[in-house]
């Protein structure tokens, strides 16, 4: 597999695992709680995410149209994803 195809796929996997954060955090927001701070902080995450899943996107645009990429940061951006995806779905909270 040379590096080109290697960055392709890890910056789609980073974009991925930061739409399934932006979803959980959504999901997390709107759930009705007590606690006002909670759902502002989902939201604070929600965004966060939306915006590293447009940069992923830029990046993977980039490659694909010019062929202009960095391996390292690509595979940077994939492990840092898909930990924060982690992060994310291990605090949400179950359901009461």
């Amino acid at each position: 597999m040379n590096p080109y195809l290697l960055a392709v796929l890890a910056l789609l996997l980073a974009a991925v695992a930061q739409t399934s954060i932006v979803w959980v955090a959504i999901e997390r927001f709107l759930h009705p709680g007590p606690d006002s701070r909670h759902r502002r902080a989902w939201l604070a995450v929600a965004l966060g995410a939306a915006f590293l899943t447009l940069q992923h996107g830029y990046a993977l645009e980039l490659a694909l149209r010019t062929g202009l990429y960095d391996l390292r940061q690509a595979l940077l951006a994939a492990l840092v994803s898909l930990l924060f995806a982690l992060g994310a779905y291990g605090f949400k909270a179950p359901a009461a």
